[in-house]
């Protein structure tokens, strides 16, 4: 368990000014079965009111509009948040287990994806053989997702500026090249061949860097997370913002605005350890 600090900075500097900017973010974390926010602030330039929803995933949504002509928009949260927890219920869990054993347009294997899915399956068919008990189906299906996260990092080469956010996971696992978006929607893809319900999840890493993206798999019980990209179980050094079938639900930046220019991103993450007192 770990009592972390976090500061999630996103910005849009536009090539020219825009006006009638109207916007829905999503980079708050919430509680959840495994976090804690047990502080959260937003400061949004230029200022404005700001209304406050979930989508119909459960994660927390802000939505409002700046009608003031402006060449750059900014998003600071701040918070502090305790990860490694676990708790029995999380009312944002109970969504339909159905909207995630499907494959999407970003997830839908091809021939390469269904090849690694045959190949991974019966090569740990043996391993995946637990003692008929309390448990086993629960650890089976973890272990066969732990399987499949290890073939998806044994197969890829994180690599920035070769994919972009219409990448499916077949085109990224072909090239063998790509960023944890990639990574996510490749272990989608082949744990929903398995039909296991797996959701796709943005959120936050410990240490400097950018957003960051993983998964988690539901073993009958509970939502267990992988980082493909990592190769590693979710642990306390994750804080998740938001889940969702994949990228496409989890964006945080969705808007409009009146005017012609060009615009361009930038996401800055720091997330670190507070300092235990003495």
């Amino acid at each position: 368990m770990k009592n972390l600090q976090f500061h999630y900075h996103m910005e849009l500097e536009f090539s020219d000014q825009v006006w009638h900017h109207t916007y829905t973010l999503k980079c708050m974390p919430k509680t959840t079965t495994s976090q804690e926010i047990t502080e959260c602030s937003v400061d949004i330039i230029p200022g404005n009111k700001v209304q406050k929803g979930t989508d119909s995933f459960g994660n927390v949504m802000l939505y409002g509009n700046v009608d003031e002509p402006h060449s750059l928009f900014s998003v600071d949260v701040r918070g502090k948040a305790q990860t490694g927890i676990s708790r029995q219920e999380d009312a944002g869990d109970n969504t339909d287990l159905s909207v995630y054993r499907y494959q999407t347009p970003l997830t839908r294997p091809g021939e390469r994806i269904k090849a690694l899915h045959r190949r991974v399956t019966e090569e740990r068919k043996a391993a995946l053989l637990f003692k008929e008990d309390a448990g086993a189906q629960e650890r089976r299906i973890r272990e066969q997702v732990r399987y499949y996260m290890e073939s998806v990092h044994e197969n890829m080469n994180y690599t920035k500026g070769v994919t972009g956010i219409d990448t499916t996971a077949e085109e990224a696992l072909q090239s063998g090249k790509g960023v944890c978006q990639d990574y996510a929607h490749i272990l989608l893809s082949l744990c929903r061949e398995e039909r296991i319900p797996a959701r796709y999840v943005v959120g936050m890493l410990l240490g400097e860097g950018e957003s960051h993206a993983w998964i988690e798999a539901f073993d009958g019980k509970n939502w267990i997370g992988f980082d493909p990209t990592n190769n590693l179980i979710v642990d306390d050094a994750h804080i998740k913002i938001s889940h969702g079938r994949d990228y496409q639900d989890c964006s945080i930046n969705r808007g409009v605005f009146t005017g012609q220019a060009r615009q361009k991103q930038r996401i800055l993450v720091e997330v670190r350890e507070e300092e235990q007192k003495a």
